[in-house]
């Protein structure tokens, strides 16, 4: 007899489980606990198997009838539904194994160490904050340019226009990563360029001083009424011509006074290369700019600029 609602709720637990009948192959498994479990019985290639459908009341009897009707129907095409929903399980783990999230953290460990700390940090905290929340989930070889375009413009759409940019390159050297190492058959980044999709912005040459407008600025720093070690660390950039973030970022072991050399680590460096200043012929004050790999090595005449390194020194 098939069974109703009612039945069903009147059933009470015993000391062993048992079974209660349904119809084609549909039974209740009341357990000790008092527990009710839908378990559908059915034979695949003359081998009898037992399919899990939910439990009561979370999967009501009418709902449990129709997932019996779908698998039953699935059976008569020559499929094991067991089957299916075992290479499904496998199919999802995998999805997630090669999730985008996934294959970029493999890509940004093998990346990373030919970049600085402060540079790798900055790209992963940038595909945490704006790529993995849209896009990590999904199954890197599934991704599609539309839904790159989506993550481009939900980025752009905070005003973040630089990095809705740099997010795409990112995910175009994720995508190749993925490729080469079998994750991914194509790379999807590459059919649409962040100039089709986001708005242009005004290019903006900054502002520089002129050969002619140098010796007012020079006069300017010498009369500077602010702080002395400004002044001084603004007279010994003008000397130097390092960047900014060097001169601000230097430590006191890089520097020798005595024999007026200062040493800046690559390291710092974002690609790892610095200039090679050393004074040119007959110009005490001046410098020729070679490309070098490892140290900066500034080799300017000491009377020049050490007496300011000390100043700023004696001012700390």
């Amino acid at each position: 007899m098939a069974l109703t609602d009612t039945a069903i709720k009147q059933l009470k637990a015993a000391e062993k489980p048992y079974k209660v009948g349904d119809d084609r192959g549909l039974y209740l498994l009341v357990k000790p606990q008092g527990s009710k479990l839908w378990r559908w019985k059915y034979r695949h290639q003359g081998q009898e198997r037992l399919m899990a459908l939910g439990g009561y009341p979370d999967v009501s009897l009418a709902q449990a009838r129709e997932k019996r009707e779908e698998v039953r129907k699935l059976l008569a095409t020559g499929v094991d539904p067991m089957g299916q929903r075992r290479d499904t399980k496998i199919a999802q783990q995998i999805a997630m194994e090669d999730s985008f999230e996934a294959i970029a953290r493999q890509w940004w460990d093998r990346w990373k160490s030919a970049r600085s700390a402060r540079h790798a940090d900055y790209v992963k905290r940038r595909l945490e904050a704006d790529v993995f929340p849209i896009i990590g989930h999904r199954p890197v070889a599934a991704l599609e340019a539309a839904e790159l375009v989506s993550m481009m413009k939900r980025i752009e759409a905070r005003g973040a226009l630089d990095i809705a940019k740099r997010s795409m390159q990112t995910c175009g050297q994720v995508f190749r990563f993925a490729i080469a190492h079998g994750k991914a058959s194509r790379n999807p980044a590459t059919d649409v360029r962040p100039s089709d999709v986001l708005p242009s912005r005004k290019k903006q040459n900054y502002a520089r001083v002129s050969a002619q407008e140098l010796p007012d600025l020079l006069r300017k720093i010498e009369v500077y009424q602010g702080a002395a070690i400004t002044r001084a660390a603004m007279k010994l950039m003008a000397m130097t011509f390092v960047r900014t973030s060097e001169l601000i970022g230097a430590r006191w072991e890089e520097f020798d006074l005595d024999a007026g050399r200062w040493d800046i680590p690559a390291v710092l460096s974002l690609d790892g290369r610095w200039p090679w200043l050393e004074t040119a012929p007959n110009h005490p004050g001046g410098a020729k700019r070679k490309e070098t790999e490892g140290l900066v090595q500034d080799r300017l005449d000491a009377s020049i600029w050490t007496p300011y390194l000390r100043r700023i020194s004696a001012d700390r």
